[in-house]
């Protein structure tokens, strides 16, 4: 069975495995370790407002591996109106893992989390070529057709 739900200190080996796999994805595989560190102090830091869930399968013979996907929150204002809304910075689930229905589990209990806390809205952006997380995402969300632009001053 897959439960999802909120990061605990117990799973920080889980939660740093599968968090390793995705920065080597997404092109980030030197992330110093305080970073890592740091990121984790974070989450679990009822006062910021960054959070994180994890999916976990109670199948697993170790609670390192019980970790199979982890969803990064970061909750914040919004300007048109006065409740919070939750951008969806980080969304992995385990390579070994994919095609059971773990994303959309995922994403069905962050929704639930968003109408329990009266969030106006759960948001993310995600890579144009990323196809694999865009069959998942064009199933659950409406597209919305926006251009990003940042700028590094770092």
């Amino acid at each position: 069975m897959i439960d999802i739900q909120h990061a605990e200190p117990r799973h920080r080996t889980g939660w740093e495995r599968l968090w390793r796999q995705n920065i080597i994805q997404f092109g980030a595989p030197d992330m110093p370790n305080d970073v890592i560190d740091g990121l984790w102090l974070r989450i679990l830091d009822p006062g910021h407002p960054m959070q994180a869930w994890l999916a976990l399968d109670d199948t697993a013979s170790k609670d390192d591996q019980s970790v199979i996907g982890l969803a990064h929150l970061i909750i914040h204002p919004h300007t048109f109106t006065l409740r919070n809304v939750a951008y969806l910075e980080d969304f992995w689930v385990s390579p070994d893992h994919r095609s059971r229905g773990i994303g959309g589990l995922m994403m069905d209990a962050l929704q639930k989390q968003a109408r329990q806390n009266n969030w106006l809205r759960l948001y993310w952006l995600t890579a144009s070529d990323n196809h694999g997380a865009q069959r998942l995402y064009d199933r659950l969300a409406k597209r919305v057709d926006s251009v990003l632009y940042k700028i590094d001053v770092a």
